[in-house]
């Protein structure tokens, strides 16, 4: 994989020192370029070049904020840095499994279990630098989905655009709304701050709704078109309402369909 970089010394055909761009597109740090190739993460690429092991155009770079155009003769210790095939996966994430790269407390992260899941799945293959699209907090369970290909991330959290991705959740409470507090979710208020000092934000639900109950709780069904920290719990605990369990069905067009917890599958984006 592209990301062993020790010991290559395969040279590279110097080209010219002109950028290579396309009208109309804008520079992006050499680090950024690096990363959207899918070579290998930024913190891993911001090192490669404060090191000097990474040349722009045929000269070697040192600051990782250099511009360069996703098109340009980048390479690292002589090797091009080429577009890596774009990889696009869907997990079921189990409850308890923390949505980072690495954990400072030890815990279990996304990425430990993809790689697990995939030496499984594809026992012959190296584990390509991927990345999850979003996050999904500690206590919550669901549809996780990852790629190393960055346009089509950023595409799917662009808030721009916020009803085109629509995420879908299924959450059991204690006790039962009314029909007034569906409403008010709909409509949305202002829910106090995470971090005192801070201000209020406002929120809201596209659509929330009754999906089943029991004697003592019940499931609702709740589509979000946002991506603001812990929504779904600052919404219904503003309300009085304790989630025991948060579980993400769909996110864009993609849905958890049948996928085990701690199972990953491909997609096609």
């Amino acid at each position: 994989m592209p990301q062993q970089h020790q010991g290559i010394s395969r040279k590279v055909n110097r080209g010219t020192n002109n950028a290579k761009f396309v009208p109309g597109e804008k520079p992006h740090g050499v680090v950024r370029v690096i990363s959207k190739h899918g070579f290998c993460s930024r913190s891993i690429a911001e090192n490669l070049v404060r090191e000097g092991r990474v040349s722009l155009r045929g000269k070697i770079v040192r600051d990782p904020d250099t511009p360069a155009y996703e098109n340009d003769e980048i390479a690292v210790d002589g090797t091009p840095v080429e577009a890596a095939q774009k990889f696009y996966f869907a997990m079921n994430k189990p409850r308890g499994i923390v949505t980072t790269a690495s954990d400072e407390k030890g815990r279990k992260t996304v990425m430990d279990l993809f790689r697990e899941q995939y030496a499984r799945l594809f026992p012959s293959k190296p584990v390509p630098h991927i990345s999850p699209v979003g996050r999904l907090d500690a206590a919550s369970e669901g549809l996780l989905l990852f790629t190393n290909d960055t346009q089509w991330a950023d595409a799917l959290l662009d808030p721009r655009v916020p009803k085109a991705h629509i995420k879908i959740y299924r959450v059991q409470v204690a006790g039962k709304p009314s029909d007034a507090e569906f409403e008010q979710m709909e409509k949305g208020f202002n829910v106090a701050p995470r971090v005192f000092g801070e201000s209020e934000e406002f929120m809201h639900a596209e659509r929330a709704v009754l999906h089943s109950e029991g004697e003592k709780n019940c499931w609702l069904e709740i589509t979000l078109s946002e991506g603001k920290n812990r929504e779904i719990r600052r919404m219904l605990a503003h309300l009085g309402y304790e989630v025991m369990r948060l579980v993400r069905i769909q996110f864009d067009k993609y849905t958890l369909g049948n996928l085990k917890p701690g199972e990953i599958q491909e997609i096609k984006p």
